[in-house]
This record gives C-alpha cells, sequence and structure tokens, in this order.
C-alpha cells in the first residue's frame, strides 16, 4: 500500500473531499469511518424505500459498492484506479425505518483484484444485508 488514511480526522477530510457522487448523496449517505482496513457510512431508509415502505434492495447494493469502490480505490493508491467487476448481495431482513450502517472490510487485497464484504445493518444491530463487490485495479488514465 503507497498511501495510507485512518479514520482519523484528515481520512475523513480526504474521502469526503473526494465526495461520494451525486448518486450517493442524492440518496443521503454519511461517511464515519475511513481506512484500508474499514470504511463505514450511513445512509437513512426514508427517501430510499419500495413503494410498500421496505428499504430498496437496490440501495443497499449502492451503499455496499460505493464503501467498496472507495476502499479499494484507497488500497490502490496514486496513480491507480480500482473499478468494480462484479457485485452481489443477499438481503436477509428489510429496514422500515431509520438508518442503516454498512461496514466494509476487505476479504481480498492483491495486486490487481480486491475483495470487499459490506454488512449493511439496521439501527437495533441486525444485519439486512451483505454485499461483495470485486474490484479491478489497473493504471489510472493520463489527463
Amino acid at each position: 500500500m503507497t498511501e495510507t488514511v485512518s479514520d482519523s480526522p484528515s481520512g475523513l477530510e480526504w474521502v469526503r473531499g473526494r465526495g461520494m457522487g451525486s448518486l450517493a448523496e442524492k440518496m443521503g449517505f454519511e461517511w464515519v469511518e475511513f481506512s484500508v482496513e474499514r470504511a463505514v457510512a450511513t445512509m437513512p431508509v426514508e427517501g430510499n424505500t419500495q413503494p410498500v415502505g421496505l428499504l430498496h434492495g437496490g440501495a443497499y447494493v449502492v451503499l455496499g459498492e460505493s464503501l467498496g469502490s472507495m476502499a479499494a480505490n484507497l488500497y490502490a493508491g496514486p496513480g491507480r484506479l480500482a473499478v468494480g467487476v462484479d457485485i452481489n448481495a443477499t438481503h436477509t431482513r428489510s429496514a422500515t425505518s431509520g438508518i442503516v450502517t454498512g461496514v466494509c472490510t476487505p476479504i481480498h487485497l492483491g495486486r490487481s483484484i480486491t475483495v470487499h464484504e459490506i454488512v449493511v445493518t439496521d439501527e437495533q444491530g441486525r444485519r439486512c444485508s451483505t454485499v461483495r463487490i470485486t474490484n479491478h485495479i489497473k493504471d489510472a488514465p493520463q489527463k
């Protein structure tokens, strides 16, 4: 790892400065912690539901992909870019109110591939979804 950013205020400043993208911003994501070893963000249920009032399954996936991709890009380091090549999710509980929290941890950190697991829980700490993302690391395009 050529660059390290911990969950110190400077690490959060770095990731907040980079931004999560307009979709994640519209969905109300908030960074809580950020490092190569652990990335945490929250998302409100309100505004991200299906017509029947359950948190939309796609919202879990967007939270997971945002966390996993950002963590992989930090791991990749300067001059490198991590891009998603596979993602899957298993939803095991439905959140209907409050805030959900995604906790992202690496399963594999290699030279060209990373795999992260993101566990999304409700405010009672119950697992609602498990997301797994694989990213390919390559040289960043020259500007």
